[in-house]
């Protein structure tokens, strides 16, 4: 044995570690940047990081593929040839600024709504969204309209906070998850982690999702419900836990406005307005006194049983609603179960699950904490069911009432912020009326008033001009849907080739590949970008910036290369979308760990020099450029006094300072030294019941979240929602149009209620009696991944996953194809077996499907081929009604992209030589292509 060489177990692979945040979905996991030479050869987890603790993905670790891809675009291109046609000139990078300012500056200085500016998941949209609102136009959004804004909106408006980004499951108390269409894209590291731990502790997971994959196939229950049904099956549930009293009524009546009162006279102009003292403040009854006192009085004890009679009108607790409300028959499981996909016994058997794990085996921890009434409790009581819900519940134009239903039965467990449930992450818990309103008019040469995007409480917050008709092209935070926050992205080029409600100039994107898998259809969408009418193109301009040559770039006629991830300055920002976790407030950053071996630059530096060639306030100083690029702007940017893009390592009168100071020139340097990231620790007392835990609130001050403590109640009576129903009653000075009365008053229920979505009522489910669904697969996030030369391998194509049930019924057998037919077209694709989905659904993974000439591939490439998009069937807009009225196929509060409400049907076909419907290639981007080298360093 003494003969045997002696391997080397650790060689080293690089000479050079950088410490990042990775890029390759938006988990923003630490990573380490191996580097030989500078030219990066491995990419690790990085073990101190606190968002994955050195886990690392599939994704991640491609991540190496990404900075050598022949898909890069190499220098500013100019369009020379038809829109579509993929033929640019190289130019340098002066002439491209110098072409994005003259279309830029005319509209500026004359009318900024004609500029629409829309990104993708850029992950920094405190920038963007203060650029629109420095340049004056309200056409500003990123990509939440088309994923889960009703999900966000839901949460912000009911609970203060919403699921993933800025919530979590307790981890380390939970005795039961429920999970709620939460495919295998979001938060990946950290929920594998989460499950892990879950599991080892013997915690039970209940899986609600018509497909059983990912996180549901390891789930202890599985419920394979109908698309669409969940807030159905939820408001069952809710139904049996009333009905047996197992409800946290101590929990209600503390930390909900479960006992403020109503207003309850059918013939009150404010009937459903809550009743408020002359300070504003709404009322409840106190259990000590029996009379009124404000919700957050201190000592106040609300009373759930509230009932007032007061100048001739009755008042009621919003408790009483609720219990009228979902002890209905109609809600019973009976009544709801053969519409879910699901039996009578399963719904009574998670109820009873439900209560069992909030009620018979509670958890305490032994930390004293004080409310904001002035209570003082011994210990931390808690209700051991987490809830995490995701896309799934989010994509159907009932989505937004269904988060909301979610969040109700959350709340009537008492599992909202205590411990073993769902957990806040900072800057929330952060309620709807502490958020901007949205701002929408403009003034030529001038900032808009506000941010565009915010929280409307009432009809006069809306984005209306004077006549009437919605101020922003995608009409966002207009009558047809009042809570978009998020904008409506899938409507901005539908809305401009339309010219409803007016025509835009020129439309500026980011990363967001609108002529192919960002818009929900794919064909109506090529044929909007390249419409003429007799002055040329009914968009006059596109820019768009992206750092690979996409089907959208193709589109442009100005492109301006972005680098890739390991090339630039990124700022994971408390101002926007943080890697926080409960225990703990956490930003990060992004640094450039290579050098680009090409003509290009970052996008947010490059929209700095064209803000401050444009003379936009806050970019410019004495005539020059304020910020030198991004990393400046990064440092020295201060949102309000003492608060910046980052918090950690900022100046204060002895030193260094977090969360509030002033800005640090050092302050990058000192995260790159500290691996990227920096994370400030919430004290003990004040982890769990944030909204209303006094020491928390303090906390939230001291360190920048909050000017002031704002404790809050749970809105499970969304009085917004209600201001907006009195409207298309007929109250108020600011009323729909007729054509929408109907539906807001029945869509906008103050209380979560349930309706089938919009679409059902154009398609006939005898004709179209298949549900028709898309997921991201785990190893793909953003649509770049699928030209990833390493993801590629795990998913070069893609089949259409059918149940036995019409496998049979279709006598299909491997390597079969199948036609899919909807109302608005027809696929051709692959077909497979999937034994676990609900019976009457079918699904596929999207993005892998892409265009010939796009993203470097080659034409032959399974992607191009065998590849599909269930987009190319789907409609933005609902069937026509005859009433010559373009109705969004969104959902009606918050124009959430209704992708997952498809339904088709479905035929036996023979094999084609390739998917249909088949595309004309695109020309490459000059310098990209199969032909390109990836040895770039």
């Amino acid at each position: 044995m003494s003969d045997q060489p002696t391997p080397d177990l650790a060689p080293r692979v690089s000479d050079t570690i950088r410490k990042t945040t990775c890029y390759m979905c938006a988990c923003r996991c630490g990573i380490d940047v191996h580097l030989r030479q500078g030219r990066p050869v491995l990419i690790e987890g990085n073990r101190d990081h606190p968002k994955n603790r050195g886990v690392l993905c599939a994704k991640g670790a491609a991540g190496l593929k990404q900075v050598t891809s022949p898909a890069r675009l190499r220098a500013p291109l100019r369009r020379v040839g038809p829109r579509g046609s993929g033929q640019f000139r190289e130019i340098s990078w002066d002439e491209a600024l110098d072409t994005a300012l003259s279309w830029l500056k005319p509209l500026h200085d004359a009318a900024p709504e004609k500029l629409a500016f829309f990104t993708g998941r850029d992950q920094s949209q405190s920038l963007t969204g203060w650029w629109a609102e420095q340049f004056g136009t309200p056409n500003h959004a990123a990509h939440g309209g088309l994923c889960s804004v009703n999900m966000a909106a839901a949460g912000i408006y009911t609970l203060g906070g919403s699921f993933w980004e800025f919530g979590a499951p307790d981890w380390d108390h939970a005795k039961l998850l429920l999970l709620f269409g939460v495919a295998e894209d979001h938060d990946s590291n950290p929920i594998k982690m989460g499950l892990a731990r879950l599991k080892a502790r013997g915690a039970r997971i209940v899986g609600v999702n018509p497909i059983r994959s990912g996180y549901s196939a390891i789930a202890d229950a599985w419920v394979a419900i109908t698309p669409g049904t969940d807030g159905l099956f939820i408001l069952s549930l809710v139904h049996e836990l009333l009905k047996a009293g197992r409800i946290d009524l101590d929990f209600l009546a503390r930390f909900s406005n479960a006992p403020v009162l109503l207003d309850s006279d059918p013939a009150s102009p404010t009937r459903g307005l809550f009743l408020r003292d002359d300070a504003g403040r709404p009322q409840v009854i106190d259990r000590r006194t029996g009379k009124l006192a404000p919700w957050d009085g201190q000592g106040v004890q609300p009373d759930l049983r509230g009932r007032l009679r007061r100048a001739g009108v009755t008042h009621v607790s919003v408790m009483h609603e609720m219990a009228d409300r979902y002890l209905a028959p109609h809600w019973a499981p009976e009544a709801v179960a053969g519409r879910c996909g699901v039996t009578p016994a399963q719904i009574r058997r998670i109820a009873a699950e439900l209560a069992r794990a909030a009620f018979d085996d509670p958890v305490i921890l032994h930390r004293p904490w004080t409310d904001f009434r002035g209570h003082r409790h011994d210990s931390m009581v808690g209700r051991a069911v987490a809830v995490h819900a995701m896309r799934g519940i989010s994509a159907h134009s009932n989505g937004f009432q269904t988060a909301r239903a979610l969040h109700l039965l959350q709340t009537l467990l008492g599992a909202v912020e205590t411990p073993g449930s769902f957990r806040f992450k900072p800057p929330c818990p952060k309620p709807a009326d502490a958020h901007p309103r949205p701002h929408s008019r403009t003034t030529p040469g001038q900032p808009l008033p506000g941010p565009a995007l915010g929280y409307p409480q009432g009809p006069e917050d809306l984005a209306l001009r004077p006549d009437g008709t919605p101020a922003r092209i995608d009409k966002a935070f207009s009558w047809e849907n009042p809570l978009s926050v998020h904008g409506l992205l899938h409507m901005v080029i539908p809305n401009a080739a339309a010219g409803d409600p007016y025509r835009i100039d020129t439309l500026f994107l980011y990363m967001a590949n609108m002529a192919w898998n960002s818009s929900m259809n794919t064909r109506g969408t090529i044929d909007m970008l390249t419409a003429q009418d007799g002055d040329g193109y009914v968009i006059p301009h596109i820019i768009v910036s992206d750092a690979y040559s996409s089907e959208t770039v193709a589109y442009a006629d100005l492109v301006l290369p972005d680098t890739t991830y390991l090339e630039r300055h990124d700022c994971i920002s408390l101002l926007d979308r943080p890697i926080s976790e409960p225990d703990r407030a956490a930003d990060a950053i992004r640094w450039p760990v290579v050098t680009p071996d090409r003509d290009v630059r970052p996008f947010q530096s490059v929209l700095l020099d064209l803000g401050a060639r444009l003379g936009l306030p806050g970019m410019t100083r004495n005539g020059a450029p304020r910020y030198r690029d991004y990393a400046d702007y990064i440092t020295t940017h201060e949102r309000r006094p003492g608060i910046g893009p980052l918090a950690g390592w900022r100046s204060g009168p002895a030193g260094i300072a977090h969360g509030r100071g002033d800005p640090n020139e050092a302050q990058l340097q000192s995260y790159i030294a500290n691996g990227g990231v920096f994370q400030a620790e919430i004290p003990a007392e004040a982890q769990y019941f944030k909204p209303w835990n006094a020491a928390y609130q303090d906390w939230a001050v001291t360190f920048g979240l909050s000017d002031a403590p704002q404790p809050y109640l749970i809105q499970l009576w969304c009085e917004p929602l209600r201001r907006f129903q009195l409207a298309a009653e007929g109250h108020g000075a600011i009323q729909p149009p007729d054509h929408l009365r109907g539906r807001i008053i029945a869509t906008h229920d103050p209380l979560p209620g349930w309706h089938a979505p919009m679409s059902d009522g154009f398609e006939d489910p005898v004709e179209y009696p298949i549900h028709a669904l898309t997921q991201r697969p785990m190893a793909m996030y953003h649509s770049w991944g699928s030209q990833n030369a390493w993801l590629r391998q795990i998913h070069g194509h893609n089949p259409l996953y059918l149940p036995t049930l019409w496998w049979d019924r279709l006598t299909l057998k491997e390597g079969d194809w199948v036609r899919v037919i909807s109302s608005r077209g027809t696929l051709t694709v692959p077909a497979a077996h999937m034994a676990a989905l609900n019976p009457h659904t079918v699904w596929t993974w999207n993005a892998i499907g892409k265009r010939k000439g796009a993203w470097g591939l080659d034409p032959a490439a399974p992607e191009a081929t065998r590849g599909f998009l269930l987009n190319h069937i789907i409609s933005e807009l609902l069937p026509d009604r005859g009433d010559g009225r373009r109705w969004a196929n969104s959902d009606p509060v918050t124009g959430q992209a209704a992708w997952f409400d498809l339904r088709v049907r479905l035929e036996k076909s023979a094999a084609p030589t390739e998917s249909q419907p088949a595309f004309a290639p695109v020309s490459p981007s000059p310098g990209t292509g199969p032909t390109a080298t990836e040895d770039a360093y």
